[in-house]
């Protein structure tokens, strides 16, 4: 498969520059999308109760 030590040496160089680059974008995608917080319109706190509960 590998000629020699340095071709081996370079396809790992160029696989782990691949997964840096990737996780690099995965880390720019997750700052690009927008944080949920725990307030919601008008910044009213969403409840977190069950769906049936009526606590007011």
């Amino acid at each position: 498969m590998f000629v020699n030590d340095a071709e081996f040496l370079l396809s790992v160089h160029r696989t782990h520059l691949a997964e840096l680059r990737a996780d690099a974008a995965a880390d720019r995608l997750a700052r690009s999308l927008p944080h949920r917080s725990a307030r919601g319109w008008l910044s009213r706190r969403h409840r977190s109760g069950r769906p049936g509960d009526s606590r007011r």
